[in-house]
């Protein structure tokens, strides 16, 4: 039993570094009229290869600025997520490469692929040389973004980014390699495609090599991803249906991110599709999506009993399966690989509070069990614990249900309204009229993070002054607010806590109107059978309670599945390395075929392929 701390308002996960902005941008820049992009680009990729065919790695070290230049790197040197800062580092990862570069070639597929003249530093007032690149290595090829920036009358690479796309000879059968789906003549026994698709989602008389324990949309990616490399995968949930992580969840729940930078692989949302998808259009989607995939999953499926065999290098694992007819079955798994794919956030983080037990209100929940305020509340009291996404539309529920309804702030939260996300965050590269989406991800996740992070403290102050007056009202009202870690905005909170902040949709006018209440900087000390009493001795009446407190660290909720030897194993979730990585989530946990998934859903559409290719290499025994 105790009170509720009130966090730090840049509280990172435990272990993660609050990453540093880049702050040594190239100043040097010519006139954009004067700069030959093309031939700029084409000299430093002859350079480049040349050196390539010597191994002459030193050489490629030096085509970078000398302290900062950047090599980012997904799975193509190391089988790892790096980001290398300076020569040095670059020269050292080059020469310990098991599978280094073999040729780089410019990419030209499309006009905004081609070597552009594009600012690179955080003010957008420098200008540089920018284009997308296509890489072979000996197992595999690739793609990834080149920033040249002038150094003393010289160009040099100020960013590179890699990332592999595929395994030569295990290509994913698309387009031009696409399967026949038919066998013609003479084979009595051949089956045709239900029988078949029936058996494969059976697995009668088999096993999964993957168990994926989840099917949202961590779940449903990485599936995609395995499939398409005919790596055998079985997600399963405790869920009636797919889709039912989003169905279930409160009664308002509309994505607060836009469609451009929700879409999945393989299928991407319709033209028709509205910009902001409502939950239940979601999860109609996610079984769409199966069904057309023809992934492998089994709902109404509990998890009873894992265990690793060290020697053999595979899991035992039982479930039991309800099936459609009512009967209950209880199969015996033996997996090679385990994704907990059950959402970047594990346990909900329903705080033990003393006097829980005693109150004698409608409804006292975590927002997880939240299914929605109740119709014609004339005038019944609700409290809300939590001031970010799912704490402002649960409270704006109550009041359009006619609640007297007060929001409990216990620190700061990062607030930006939605339309500053779409024309000012998102702009020209995740909208309508932009790159497609896969080359979209690349241009996003070219950038080193602590780059990345200095351009969105540029981008956090254009925001706040397009939110102006939102912003001044919130604190009139009493609303605390915090511009993010270093005041890098929402996406640096996200990446480095995985919360803190709201999308601005409609409830920040509320709360300025006085018609969402404002509760601010007090620990609760005890639950009321009637309400809430903090630490200052004042009290709330309320009669229902949703605490809209967030989720614990992925490596909790492992625990709780997996047990204690394997959550020992795994390093910590979420949040940053000392290179700007994210840590152990989408890559080799520390237990040998575990693996976690998770992440919204423009990080598992592009995390998704990085954690299928390392499961695919180990398969052909190349990692």
């Amino acid at each position: 039993m105790g009170s509720m701390a009130v966090p730090s308002k840049d509280r990172v996960e435990p272990g993660s570094v609050n990453i540093p902005p880049f702050t040594n941008f190239p100043t040097a820049t010519s006139n954009p009229d004067t700069i030959d992009a093309t031939r700029v680009a084409e000299d430093l990729i002859r350079t480049f290869n040349t050196a390539l065919e010597g191994k002459n790695y030193t050489t490629i070290s030096d085509l970078f600025l000398e302290d900062n230049g950047f090599w980012r790197d997904h799975l193509a040197l190391t089988w790892e997520l790096r980001t290398l800062q300076g020569r040095g580092k670059i020269l050292e990862c080059l020469k310990s490469s098991k599978h280094p570069l073999t040729r780089i070639e410019i990419n030209t597929s499309a006009a905004h692929n081609k070597p552009h003249v594009e600012p690179i530093d955080a003010s957008d007032d420098v200008n540089g040389v920018q284009f997308f690149i296509q890489f072979e290595t000996d197992i595999g090829r690739g793609e990834g973004v080149v920033r040249l920036a002038e150094d003393n009358g010289n160009w040099r690479i100020f960013t590179l980014f890699t990332v592999l796309k595929e395994l030569k000879g295990f290509e994913e059968p698309v387009g031009k390699r696409r399967t026949k789906g038919v066998q013609h003549g003479g084979n009595p026994d051949r089956k045709n495609w239900k029988e078949t698709r029936d058996a494969e989602a059976n697995f009668e008389g088999k096993d999964p090599t993957v168990l994926i324990i989840g099917a949202g949309q961590g779940g449903l990616t990485v599936a995609a991803r395995l499939k398409m490399l005919s790596v055998p995968a079985l997600m399963i949930d405790c869920n009636e249906r797919v889709g039912d992580n989003w169905r279930k969840r409160y009664h308002q729940l509309v994505l607060h991110d836009a469609v451009w930078y929700d879409h999945m692989p393989y299928i991407l949302f319709p033209p028709h599709w509205p910009v902001f998808t409502p939950k239940d259009k979601l999860a109609e989607f996610f079984e769409a999506y199966v069904k057309l995939l023809e992934l492998n999953v089994w709902t109404s499926t509990e998890l009873k009993s894992t265990s690793w065999d060290e020697s053999k290098k595979i899991w035992t694992v039982t479930v039991e399966r309800r099936k459609l007819d009512g009967t209950t079955e209880t199969r015996t798994l033996h997996p090679r690989h385990i994704i907990q794919a059950t959402g970047h956030s594990g346990k909900k983080n329903l705080p033990d509070i003393e006097g829980m037990q005693d109150f004698r209100g409608d409804r006292l929940c975590h927002s997880s069990e939240f299914p929605g305020a109740s119709p014609n509340a004339k005038g019944k009291k609700a409290v809300v614990v939590g001031s970010c996404n799912s704490g402002h539309d649960i409270a704006q529920d109550f009041y359009e249900k006619g609640y007297d309804v007060t929001m409990v702030q216990r620190s700061t939260t990062c607030v930006i309204s939605s339309e500053s996300i779409v024309e000012l965050g998102l702009k020209g590269l995740y909208e309508e009229d932009g790159p497609p989406v896969e080359d979209a991800d690349v241009l996003n996740w070219s950038w080193p993070s602590s780059v990345f992070k200095a351009k969105q403290m540029k981008l956090t102050q254009r925001q706040h002054e397009h939110d102006k007056e939102t912003l001044e009202g919130l604190r009139k009202a009493g609303f605390r607010l915090d511009s993010g870690p270093n005041d890098a905005g929402l996406m640096m909170k996200y990446y480095q806590r995985g919360g803190g902040y709201y999308i601005d949709v409609g409830a920040s006018q509320l709360i300025i109107d006085g018609k969402i209440k404002i509760k601010q900087g007090q620990e609760i000390s005890k639950i009321l059978p009637d309400g809430i009493e903090f630490a200052d001795g004042s009290r709330l009446q309320a009669d229902e309670i949703v605490f809209a407190t967030g989720y614990q660290n992925m490596r909790t909720q492992a625990r709780l599945i997996f047990g204690d030897d394997v959550a020992d194993r795994v390093g910590d979730v979420w949040g940053l390395n000392d290179e700007g990585e994210f840590r152990t989530i989408w890559q080799r946990t520390g237990h040998p075929g575990f693996w976690f998934m998770g992440g919204n859903l423009a990080m598992s559409r592009y995390m998704s392929r990085i954690l299928a290719l390392q499961i695919k290499a180990q398969e052909e025994g190349i990692l």
